[in-house]
Parts: C-alpha cells; structure tokens; sequence
C-alpha cells in the first residue's frame, strides 16, 4: 500500500507517484485512466474540503483499489455539466474509468474508493 496526505504540491506530482505505483504493483493496470481518477479525485478534494485528504494505493487480490479520504461528508453528484468552467465532468469520468465505484460516510468524513479488476486472459485455441 501507498499512501499520500495531502500534499502541498501540485497534482503532476500524486500522478507520478501513482505511475511508479502500478509500474511496481499493477503493470496490468490502464495508467492513464488510473492517473485521470487519482487526479480527480485530488482536484475535488482540494476543491471541496476544508481540511485534510489522504490517498492510497493498494491491491487487494487481483484488484487495483484506489481510495481517497477527506474531511468533508457531503458526497460526490452527478450535475450538469458547465461548459463554461463551474465543473460537472469529474465525477461520471471517474465512474466510466473505474471497473466500480464505492462512497461511503465515517465519522470523519467520507471515502471514495476507485476499483479496477486484473483482465482476465482467456485461453485461445486454434
């Protein structure tokens, strides 16, 4: 597992961090998806949150899971997008990319879990 708490830096940075992850623990992993989501859900945490986020990276199984936690406890919605910069992408992209998604409320706060599955390879006969 690796974890992330929130970093003063910018968000290049959580994206490096989570290249060199599934290079080490999930090469089968889409990176860029896996990056679009870590930055997404950084952004909103940032964006939404007052106080304190924490990332983390692991694999349970044959699984990826992405997780983030934050202070706040008001969850992520779907909204109508404003293509005149007020949001509203975020939050279907990180449910198209992910294989599925998790929210759930702690006394803390809320987590987000982003999960993707190993693909599974299936035998050819010719």
């Amino acid at each position: 597992m690796y974890v992330i708490e929130s970093p003063p830096g910018d968000s290049a940075s959580v994206r490096a961090v989570t290249a060199g992850f599934l290079t080490e623990h999930c090469p089968w992993a889409d990176t860029a998806a896996v990056q679009l989501v870590v930055t997404e859900l950084t952004a909103n945490a940032l964006r939404h949150t007052d106080g304190w986020w924490r990332l983390r990276l692991r694999t349970e199984g044959d699984e990826l899971w992405v997780e983030l936690d934050d202070s706040s406890p008001r969850l992520p919605r779907t909204r109508e997008p404003d293509f005149s910069g007020g949001g509203g992408f975020g939050w279907p992209m990180v449910q198209n990319l992910a294989g599925r998604v998790e929210v759930r409320r702690h006394a803390e706060g809320k987590t987000v879990r982003a999960v993707w599955g190993r693909p599974r390879v299936s035998a050819r006969f010719d």
